[in-house]
């Protein structure tokens, strides 16, 4: 299989459908790509209706062309990540993986314009992360939850009002920022460092204001991320955990439990934000942010020290915080659906507790003059 055949089947994968944000190769299945979070089939004509072991694995071998790194991540893993750019057309964050005897390959789309935080429809007070001068500001969700899109919104702020140094450390580059008042200098894992804490060491020592690291995936990247918020950095990351709560856990059992203690007061003393994503179902297609967003205050840096308890969670602080620009899933979620973006439906199924978004629901269908419930009227028998 060569390359203008492999770009030909992307052209035709990215063309077949509106809003794709994952390309999906897999044995015993036709060609896929998702399409508004649902997988959706691609018809290759030259193709039999379902991918066989032998394409798929000449697929993927095509997208390593070669690379021994590649290759005995592939073999030793059992998975690896690389980039691929279709000139004029798209680049792909790609991850291989074998399954069984066979192997996969997920190309994610990504985006060449850097989107703005009003085309995002981010929460106005997301844009005071770029006037942070230091600390934390962690991005929180699922894979494919769109932190990686929020944070690159964020950094453009910074590059178009802060004259900073800014370094970013990511798995691959996924939107290339130009220099604006900012400095960028972005660095790819694989090809220009070889670890999320090799490079993030050496970053201290090349004189940012900002660092991004692509993922905190481990407790070394961590306590180095620590000692740059204690140091004057204003660091942007992202982790794999549902809600604040998990975030702030998350860190914390990164660390021994003897450590546990003086991490807990680093910590409360280097966060300033916590912003979770959920990326729902729009009314006409697409998908649409809903957030949960903690900033830091005396509470939740005192739940950070000592634990929650009953009473003192960080959903209850989240509750209590909208004067500081505080707001739950289930908040948010309510206002979509107030604002006509998401059906009642999807708003339920997303929902963290969906007893509070449905009694918010049916407050807004009282305030319409909609009725709240199928129930007809009731009649007493005598």
């Amino acid at each position: 299989m060569r390359k203008q055949e492999i770009d030909y089947m992307l052209t035709r994968m990215l063309d077949f459908y509106q809003d794709i944000s994952d390309l999906n190769i897999t044995v015993g299945k036709p060609f896929q790509v998702e399409s508004s979070g649902d997988l959706e089939t691609v018809e290759m004509e030259f193709s039999p209706s379902e991918i066989t072991p032998f394409q798929a694995e000449v697929f993927a071998l095509n997208l390593i062309n070669r690379d021994r790194k590649l290759t005995r991540e592939l073999v030793e893993d059992g998975s690896c990540d690389t980039s691929y750019e279709l000139r004029g057309k798209a680049r792909f964050r790609i991850n291989i993986f074998s399954q069984g005897q066979n192997f996969s390959t997920v190309l994610r789309k990504l985006e060449d314009r850097i989107p703005t935080r009003d085309e995002l429809k981010l929460p106005n007070v997301v844009s005071e992360i770029s006037e942070e001068k230091n600390g934390f500001a962690l991005f929180a969700g699922a894979t494919g939850t769109g932190k990686t899109t929020s944070l690159a919104a964020i950094l453009n702020e910074i590059n178009e009002h802060r004259p900073v140094h800014v370094i970013t450390l990511e798995d691959p580059i996924e939107y290339k920022h130009s220099h604006k008042r900012a400095t960028f200098n972005q660095r790819e894992l694989g090809v220009d460092f070889i670890s999320f804490a090799s490079g993030l060491r050496a970053a201290l020592r090349q004189a940012p204001k900002v660092i991004l690291v692509g993922e905190m995936r481990d407790r070394e990247t961590m306590e180095i991320g620590l000692s740059a918020a204690e140091t004057g950095h204003l660091v942007l990351s992202t982790l794999h955990t549902m809600n604040a709560g998990q975030t702030v856990n998350r860190i914390i059992g990164m660390f021994p439990r003897e450590e546990q203690t003086q991490i807990r007061a680093r910590l409360a003393d280097t966060i300033r934000w916590v912003i979770c994503q959920r990326l729902l179902p729009r009314i006409g297609g697409g998908r649409i942010a809903a957030f949960e967003i903690m900033k830091t205050n005396l509470r939740v840096k005192d739940t950070i020290l000592h634990g929650e308890a009953e009473g003192r969670t960080f959903q209850d602080i989240i509750e209590a915080g909208h004067a500081f620009g505080m707001v739950t899933f289930d908040e948010y979620i309510v206002g979509l659906y107030r604002d006509g973006f998401v059906t009642e439906e999807t708003a339920l199924s997303y929902a963290t507790t969906k007893g509070v978004v449905g009694r918010g629901i049916d407050t807004i269908k009282s305030e319409r003059g909609e009725a709240t419930t199928e129930i007809g009227e009731l009649e007493v028998e005598w």
